[in-house]
């Protein structure tokens, strides 16, 4: 846990113009789309925070704001990577690479992808998809 949760300021003046609408752009869609409650957390090695989008004990991704760039990280499963390799074609091939790339431990693959701006929103939106079917908020 964080002992204080980071200003919208100061989360603004880490990312850069560019980067934090595309942050907003982000949180934005997880929220019309999901029902997760947030929780803050240090970044670690990542990152000096972590925000990350949960419900009950499961975690849909997590962001990781750093300067001018943001971590999106989500973690799939067996299933989940099945599913990703069965649908890989429709991701951008930078995706594509990035995921063949990506360490797989005992809790599953972790695919975590930087993002300067709105270049992987799409890709965003299908990963998260295939981590959980959105709730249509909307």
């Amino acid at each position: 846990m964080l002992d204080k949760i980071p200003t919208e300021q100061e989360i603004k003046q880490l990312l850069g113009t560019v980067c934090y609408q595309t942050w907003l752009n982000v949180i934005d869609f997880i929220n019309q789309h999901y029902l997760m409650d947030t929780l803050w957390n240090k970044g670690g090695k990542a990152a000096k925070y972590e925000l990350k989008f949960r419900r009950s004990s499961k975690t849909l991704c997590a962001l990781y704001p750093r300067q001018h760039n943001f971590g999106f990280m989500v973690i799939f499963g067996k299933a989940e990577r099945e599913k990703f390799e069965q649908t890989r074609h429709e991701f951008s091939l930078s995706i594509q690479q990035q995921y063949d790339e990506a360490t797989t431990y005992h809790d599953g693959k972790w695919l975590m992808i930087e993002i300067t701006d709105m270049t992987h929103f799409e890709n965003i939106e299908k990963l998260l998809a295939i981590k959980r079917k959105p709730n249509n908020k909307k």
